[in-house]
């Protein structure tokens, strides 16, 4: 499977609206960071994104997605769900599912509740099927697992997907803790993307450092970090991560911060 990173960075995006710090201002593109989300291509065509977030159409137009079969849901955040009606150019012959736990979903009918009612001829509004996601999911060759996590006192999902005699990835933003039973569900895995949102101590996510740790938890060997604020340029997460390795004497294992537009093959 292809992992493409539709974007890396926390809520507010980076550069970050009224902000003059040195990452907003850089001029690396590595810095630019939109709202995280992913977009997974299985070998056999299935095409997949986990969260979207406002510049959801942006992401999908530069990545070339032209169909989805399943949207999942890590949380209902803003930065996480605001951008689900532009799913609409997808979802036109066939309604689309979307996974969530109960509360997100409870969210997305709150929050895109005309989507759910009549409404007058020619308002255009995404087709959608929510579906809890109690047990595994499988579409096409992928086999996907949703892992229950903490995102502060919130209950979100990270999601594991597997395919037929490849390594597992998982994917774990805006988590602050995990519990030891969804530890046994996310296994050894292969590939690990996880949020990470800055050096500094944070009540609803991890450090770098509490990030990289988990990841050695689950024995990942390539890890990429994501959901990152603007208190840090690429280049700082990129030594940061180096410092870490070296001080671990991590051999094998690869750690670098993730960026809008990293392609990672599984």
């Amino acid at each position: 499977m292809k992992v493409s990173v539709l974007g890396s960075g926390t809520s507010h995006g980076i550069p970050m609206v009224a902000c003059s710090c040195p990452v907003c201002r850089s001029e690396n593109p590595f810095d630019k960071r939109m709202r995280a989300s992913i977009h997974i291509a299985g070998e056999e065509g299935e095409s997949i994104v986990i969260d979207t977030g406002p510049e959801f159409r942006l992401q999908a137009v530069r990545a070339g997605i032209e169909r989805l079969d399943a949207v999942l849901l890590t949380h209902a955040h803003a930065d996480h769900l605001h951008g689900l009606d532009d799913v609409r150019p997808l979802c036109r012959s066939l309604p689309l599912p979307v996974y969530g736990n109960d509360d997100t979903l409870e969210e997305v009918r709150s929050r895109f509740s005309y989507v759910f009612r009549e409404t007058q001829p020619g308002g255009g509004k995404p087709r959608l099927d929510l579906r809890t996601a109690g047990a595994v999911i499988e579409i096409g060759s992928l086999r996907i697992t949703p892992i229950p996590v903490k995102h502060g006192e919130l209950d979100i999902l990270a999601w594991k997907i597997e395919e037929s005699g490849r390594p597992s990835f998982v994917y774990m933003t805006d988590t602050s803790a995990i519990p030891e039973s969804s530890k046994s569900l996310a296994g050894k895995t292969g590939a690990f993307i996880i949020g990470a949102l800055r050096k500094r101590p944070h009540e609803t996510h991890f450090t770098f450092a509490e990030a990289m740790e988990a990841a050695l938890e689950l024995a990942a060997r390539r890890v990429w970090l994501t959901h990152i604020c603007h208190e840090h340029s690429h280049d700082e997460i990129t030594a940061f991560c180096g410092d870490f390795i070296r001080e671990r004497n991590l051999g094998g294992v690869s750690i670098a911060p993730a960026y809008d537009g990293l392609e990672i093959r599984v």
